[in-house]
């Protein structure tokens, strides 16, 4: 299967990749399949909607983050980054991760009803 990509150009993949979203991303539920894009040494993941090529969210593992977010076996959770051209403004969701599955290639997200997470958690300190 092929994809036209804003970040990777034309990518061609394996449909065995592909991640199944049953209930979406919020505020695209109608968009249930999405590849999980990477390159080697990049800081970012980029989870890529298979339907709409176009719309893509920038991923952090967060367990880079915060060593004890809650995750379960072989699931990793992966916080929506908001991108800005000034890096002391890039952001990690924090309140509503997406957790992906790659053995049983699924996907959810979840939203923490609760304030133990930030919607704008800083990814980079300023010194």
């Amino acid at each position: 299967m092929k994809l036209q990509t804003i970040q990777f150009g034309e990518v061609e993949f394996d449909d065995g990749i592909i991640l199944s979203f049953s209930d979406g991303i919020i505020g695209f539920e109608n968009l249930k399949k999405y590849v999980l894009l990477s390159q080697e040494d990049e800081l970012f993941f980029w989870l890529t909607s298979v339907e709409e090529p176009e719309i893509v969210f920038p991923l952090f593992p967060v367990r880079l983050l915060m060593n004890d977010f809650e995750e379960k076996d072989e699931v990793v959770a992966y916080g929506i980054v908001k991108l800005d051209k000034n890096p002391a403004e890039i952001t990690v969701n924090l309140k509503a991760p997406v957790y992906v599955n790659q053995t049983e290639k699924t996907g959810t997200q979840k939203i923490f009803d609760n304030d133990d997470y930030p919607i704008d958690y800083k990814l980079f300190v300023e010194n």
